[in-house]
C-alpha cells in the first residue's frame, strides 16, 4: 500500500462571531435613568417569546439577578441580561431608545430577522 505524504491542511480559521448584543448611546442613557428610579439593584431582562403575526416577540423585564445559564452584556457601563434561550435570535442586535412625536421605547435592530409583522410587534427567523 503507498503511503501519502502530502501535508495535512490545517483547520480553516474561524470567523470571530460578533458580539451577542450592542446597545446604543441613547439605550445607555435611558437605561441608567429607569436603573436611578425605582429599578435600583434591578437588571433589564430581554428574551424572545411566541406571539404575535410572525411567530416572535420581544419581552422585557426587570430581575434582581441573572438566571442560570442566561448572558450578562455590559456596555459602556449598564448591564443588561439576555435570556439563554434567546441568544441565538439576537446575536449581533443593537438595541437603542428612540424618541418619536407621539411613542418612545427601545428598539431592536437584528440582524437576523427576516421580516416583520405589518404592525412592527413580531418579526420571524
Amino acid at each position: 500500500m503507498p503511503t501519502s505524504t502530502a501535508p495535512v491542511a490545517a483547520p480553516p480559521a474561524r470567523r470571530a462571531l460578533p458580539p451577542l448584543m450592542t446597545l446604543t448611546d441613547a439605550a445607555v442613557e435611558r437605561l441608567r435613568a429607569l436603573y436611578a428610579k425605582g429599578r435600583e439593584g434591578l437588571l433589564l431582562r430581554i428574551s424572545v417569546s411566541t406571539k404575535g403575526c410572525s411567530g416572535m416577540s420581544y419581552v422585557m423585564d426587570f430581575v434582581a439577578e441573572a438566571g442560570p445559564g442566561d448572558e450578562v452584556v455590559t456596555s459602556k457601563g449598564v448591564s443588561v441580561v439576555v435570556d439563554r434561550k434567546a441568544t441565538l435570535f439576537l446575536i449581533g442586535t443593537t438595541m437603542d431608545y428612540e424618541v418619536k412625536s407621539l411613542s418612545a421605547g427601545f428598539t431592536f435592530t437584528n440582524p437576523n430577522e427576516k421580516g416583520r409583522c405589518g404592525c412592527g410587534e413580531s418579526f420571524h427567523v
